[in-house]
Parts: structure tokens; sequence; C-alpha cells
């Protein structure tokens, strides 16, 4: 960012919003938002503790498994959707509504479905994660060259082959995006199902937190979900970029 003539790093607006937090939650002017420093101090203290484990072991398994149901049904499912026109008209409506729908309020309905329990936090993660994927997934396959779909059947490549070897790879960078899309919108999916369906993981030290008032611990557990969230999303950033190359490769 250039301002005056002068190149300002893209750390410095974080900077800036730090001081202006910590000026704020001094001020007083509103209960609900402490000092930022005081925030990073319960983040140090809360991480360690053996709650904070357990819930992380709860909230992780639900989420990997959501996120690995996701990935393993949507890739498929988006592919499918990309080389038939049959399935896309079939499907497609539906995942897009899916996508633009408020899932939140769909989240009853996996309750009276599955039960109270880890199966419906697991499908609300799947809930929220797939339709980006299978969309990005569809995307990518629209994109790839008619000639090495012709290339493949020349060579006799089954049905199997050609997913694994020709539409996989080619529309991978789609696939990764739509990944990094879904596994960000399954944090938000495994929080929302926990506080919804079973007060269990971080949604039960989210609600022990409000319930006390103690937003010091709020803030602080919220920041530990931003920052998983952000690493996540800058490691498959970072694999997009690698795999940037199969985009070129398949016109």
């Amino acid at each position: 960012m250039i301002l005056a003539g002068y190149r300002i790093p893209m750390m410095a607006s974080l900077l800036i919003w730090a001081v202006l937090w910590e000026i704020a939650g001094r001020s007083g002017a509103s209960l609900v938002i402490p000092p930022l420093s005081r925030i990073l101090i319960r983040m140090v203290e809360i991480v360690p503790t053996a709650s904070f484990a357990d819930a992380l072991l709860i909230t992780g398994n639900a989420f990997f498994l959501g996120v690995a149901i996701a990935i393993v049904a949507g890739v498929p499912l988006g592919v499918l959707m990309g080389r038939s026109v049959i399935a896309d008209r079939m499907l497609g409506p539906w995942v897009n509504m899916f996508l633009s729908a408020p899932l939140t309020a769909l989240v009853p309905v996996i309750m009276v479905i599955f039960g109270l329990g880890q199966t419906t936090i697991v499908a609300t993660v799947v809930l929220f994660a797939i339709w980006i994927i299978v969309l990005d997934a569809r995307a990518g396959v629209r994109g790839i060259s008619p000639s090495l779909v012709d290339m493949a059947r020349s060579f006799g490549a089954n049905e199997w082959q050609a997913f694994t070897r020709i539409y996989l790879w080619a529309a991978l960078p789609e696939i990764l995006s739509g990944i990094r899309l879904g596994v960000i919108r399954a944090v938000k999916g495994v929080v929302i199902g926990q506080l919804l369906v079973s007060i269990v993981g971080f949604g039960r030290l989210f609600e022990i937190y409000s319930s006390r008032f103690l937003m010091e611990h709020f803030w602080a557990l919220l920041f530990v979900l931003f920052a998983f969230a952000f690493a996540i999303n800058e490691v498959l950033a970072w694999l997009e970029r690698k795999v940037d190359y199969y985009a070129a490769s398949r016109n």
C-alpha cells in the first residue's frame, strides 16, 4: 500500500487496529470489548489448560472428519457435474441453493435425523463445507480442454483412469481453492454445531465464558479460532500457488 509516496506494509493496518482496540478497551466504553493486551494474556493462559486440550480434541475430531467427508464426497460430485450435462442440470440448482441458504437454520433438521451427539456436529461441518468444494471442482473440470479427454479415450482410458489422471490433476487449482474455502466455512460449521447441537468442545467453552461474562477469555478463544482458520487458509493458498502450472497444462 502506497500512502503519500511511502510504501506501508500491509501489517501496519493490523497494528493500527490493535492500537485502536487497546484504546477502546481501556476507555471502558464497552464491557464487551476488553483491552487487547489482556486478551492476549488470556490466550497464553487458557491454551495450556486441560479444558482447552479436551475441547481441542473434541472439536478437532469433528472438524477433520467432517472436512474429510466433504472432500471425498464433494470432489467426485463436482467432477461428475462438470462432465455430465444431465448431472449438472439435476444437481446444480440444489448445490447453489444450499450454498446460498442460511445453513444454521438447517441444523435442527440434522438434529432430528442424527440426534444429539458428535454425528450431528460432523454432519453440520459437512453441510457447511461441501457445496463450495463441489462448485469449484465443477468449474475446474469445465475449464479442461476437450482434447485432453479425447486423448485419454483414444488411448483406451477407463472412467477411473480418466478421473485420477486427467480430471483430478487438470482441475487441481480450482479443487484446492474450493477446499480452502470449504475449510474456512467448516470452522464456522463446527462451532455452530457445538453451540446448537451439543454443548461440547469449544462450544462448551464459549457457553461458559459468555454465561459468566468472561469476555477476555471469550475473545481469547475466538482469536485462537481466527488464528487456526488463517493458518489453514495460508497453507492451502500456498499449495494453490504451487500447482498453478496445472491450469496452463490443461489447455
